[in-house]
């Protein structure tokens, strides 16, 4: 009996036993409770930011590597990518310009419709036959033409929304079309809105014979300008090397094929810069451009845009002429100005002044003009057709 009694636990020690275990499971429980938790954090990390590795994209995307296609990787992928975008950029500078017996300047129009301005172009093309392509992007809708300089110039468009990397796809598509023609040299970008400021002999001696591309390239440290930069573009496109810009340009033909060739930095824009991408007002048509051309060739850009803009009354688009602006004067004095002046967006505004030096002399700096309503085309066309009235 003594025997017995000694293997068998008394009911005190029963109740200590199940004390131990009920105090065990509890801790169990808030283990299991706090890892679940953390579990839960790393994981709604994890989606709001994919993965950035390969393996970590395949272990937690739940489709793969999907995620990883849609945010690349910023290491070793993008690394060996950043590598191949930077030898191809370097080796097409390298490379000397396609010399051409008859170099022609290729008019790029990034218009919505119809061009209504396309009769003063008429005769700025007229008797320059052979020195000139045009090429037309129109969005919206076909245009019709009232110019045989603009008949059978209508490139494969497709729709473009203001502000969205679209726009980039858009002047891509001109350049792409337009480096067909091994004898255009200089490529220039205009809006439907745009005008002539000079004769064509003119603007044909200005392009063709400087080796630079005429694009801004603008260091502003407000809202409007580095406050577009995202984090998510680092290391890539570090915060340093974010510039701003119109999208009104002319390029050089090696410029030009460095834009179609790109598809690194172009990637990290269309990602990263866009409306509303962290808050922020990001537009590529702005940025893309002048930020690509300031890390791979910054000496072989002008640093200002021969198409000229009013920003004076610093809204979301330039100022609009419309009829009872337009003079003889205000084409006169747009022509004759030899210094660009950019303002930052700075709450307290910095005047950023660059003087317009070709080949190394001051000379003016605008060879266009925009953004002219329809409606003055009227006194556009008395103005250019009268002798007395011609711009310089």
């Amino acid at each position: 009996m003594k025997k017995v009694s000694a293997m068998r636990p008394s009911i005190g020690d029963t109740v200590s036993g199940s004390r131990q275990r009920l105090r065990i499971m509890r801790r169990i429980s808030t283990w299991t409770i706090v890892l679940v938790s953390l579990a839960s954090i790393f994981l709604l990390g994890v989606y709001i930011h994919p993965p950035r590795s390969s393996i970590a994209c395949s272990v937690f995307s739940s489709g793969g590597c999907a995620v990883l296609e849609q945010h690349p990787s910023q290491e070793l992928i993008d690394d060996d990518d950043q590598i191949a975008a930077r030898v191809v950029l370097k080796e097409i500078l390298k490379i000397p310009p396609i010399q051409s017996k008859n170099p022609k300047i290729a008019f790029m129009f990034l218009a919505s419709g119809s061009l209504p301005f396309e009769e003063i172009w008429d005769n700025f093309f007229r008797g320059h036959e052979g020195r000139f392509s045009v090429y037309v992007h129109s969005s919206n809708e076909k245009p019709v033409h009232v110019s045989p300089y603009f008949e059978g110039r209508d490139i494969r468009s497709e729709k473009v929304v203001w502000g969205k990397i679209s726009m980039v796809d858009a002047e891509k598509r001109l350049l792409e079309n337009a480096l067909l023609d091994p004898d255009n040299q200089q490529f220039v970008l205009l809006s439907e809105s745009c005008i002539p400021l000079h004769g064509f002999q003119y603007v044909y001696h200005y392009l063709i014979y400087t080796n630079v591309s005429f694009i801004d390239c603008i260091l502003d440290p407000g809202p409007n300008g580095v406050g577009r930069y995202s984090e998510r573009m680092f290391p890539e496109v570090k915060i340093d090397d974010f510039r701003k810009a119109s999208q009104w340009f002319s390029l050089k033909r090696q410029h030009a094929v460095m834009v179609i060739s790109d598809s690194f930095y172009y990637r990290k824009f269309s990602l990263y810069c866009r409306p509303n991408m962290d808050g922020q007002y990001c537009f590529s048509d702005e940025h893309y451009f002048a930020t690509l051309f300031h890390m791979t060739d910054p000496a072989g850009i002008s640093n200002w845009s021969v198409t000229h803009v009013d920003w004076s009354e610093e809204n979301w688009h330039p100022k609009t002429y419309m009829a009872p602006d337009v003079t003889h004067e205000l084409l006169k004095n747009i022509a004759s100005l030899d210094e660009s002046i950019k303002y930052t967006s700075e709450e307290k505004k910095r005047a950023m002044v660059t003087p317009c030096l070709w080949n190394g002399k001051k000379r003016p700096c605008f060879l266009f003009a925009r953004k002219f309503h329809p409606e003055t085309l009227g006194k556009l066309m008395y103005i250019f057709s009268n002798p007395t009235s011609s711009t310089p």
